[in-house]
């Protein structure tokens, strides 16, 4: 059953941000575009490459009114020790989620139970808390946090434009689709 279209289901957890513990639920998500982005584990191989690209890219997202929030099933005790000992993780500025309780990662239908691991998801969550993209990977495969650009603009564009979608490869700027009956077969 997909995600998209239903609201984030309540959770509370603690996180690792910006050198301190800070308290996070669904109502964070609310008011504002968010991207949450679960991985695995800490102290691993391609997640800490994933998650540089992220903070690569979260000024741009900033830009744009979009917070970032990374989750994975380690406690935030494990995030400040990850961010405090690994020259990626370093660099991370937006928020760390722990999810030991497996809430989280269970509500993005995202664990992996006989692991108590999270699948390499990616969500893009609207203002009203309603999810609108998710990208999921196996966990061999790293994301590219650049290719959120685009999809958070067309989400934007979209939601701000009733009535119009937003073709394959659409860039800021260029025409978008008015679905009608004119258009059927036109395309």
């Amino acid at each position: 059953m997909s995600l998209i279209g239903k609201e984030v289901l309540p959770f509370k957890a603690s996180a690792y941000h910006n050198g301190k513990f800070i308290e996070v639920s669904e109502a964070d998500f609310k008011g504002k575009w968010s991207i949450v982005c679960f991985y695995p584990a800490d102290f691993t191989f391609v997640c800490p490459t994933e998650l540089e690209d992220l903070q690569n890219q979260y000024e741009t997202l900033k830009n744009l009114g979009v917070e970032v929030y990374s989750v994975s099933t380690d406690t935030h005790f494990t995030h400040k020790a990850w961010h405090d000992s690994s020259e990626a993780i370093g660099k991370i500025t937006y928020i760390m989620i722990g999810d030991p309780s497996h809430t989280i990662s269970r509500n993005f239908d995202v664990l992996i139970e006989e692991d108590g691991l999270a699948d390499r998801g990616t969500f893009i969550i609207d203002p009203d808390g309603v999810i609108q993209a998710i990208e999921i990977n196996a966990g061999g495969i790293g994301r590219d946090a650049s290719t959120l650009i685009n999809k958070i603009k067309a989400a934007q564009y979209v939601r701000s434009h009733e009535g119009e979608v937003c073709p394959a490869k659409w860039q800021e700027g260029e025409a978008t689709l008015k679905p009608s009956l004119d258009l059927v077969g036109k395309i």
